[in-house]
């Protein structure tokens, strides 16, 4: 599947291999810790940041999940 924008499907790609890879060979077999792919990860994000803007893709309301972005607290 190709990203929002154009310049940035190259960069899904090699984070989308990244991730799978790490995914199969380390998070699956037991081995969390550590994330290779987030570097990859952030340039990708920015790249689809941008198009949104460019291509003035209306987003507001929408949460958006990431390395950036907490996880929920527990409301017990």
């Amino acid at each position: 599947m190709n990203s929002v924008g154009e310049a940035c499907t190259d960069m899904k790609r090699e984070y989308d291999q990244c991730f799978n890879r790490w995914f199969a060979e380390k998070f699956l077999k037991g081995d969390g810790s550590g994330d290779p792919c987030t570097d990859l990860f952030k340039r990708y994000q920015q790249c689809v940041q941008k198009a949104i803007k460019e291509k003035e893709i209306p987003i507001e309301g929408l949460e958006f999940m990431g390395h950036s972005k907490e996880k929920p607290k527990n409301s017990s």
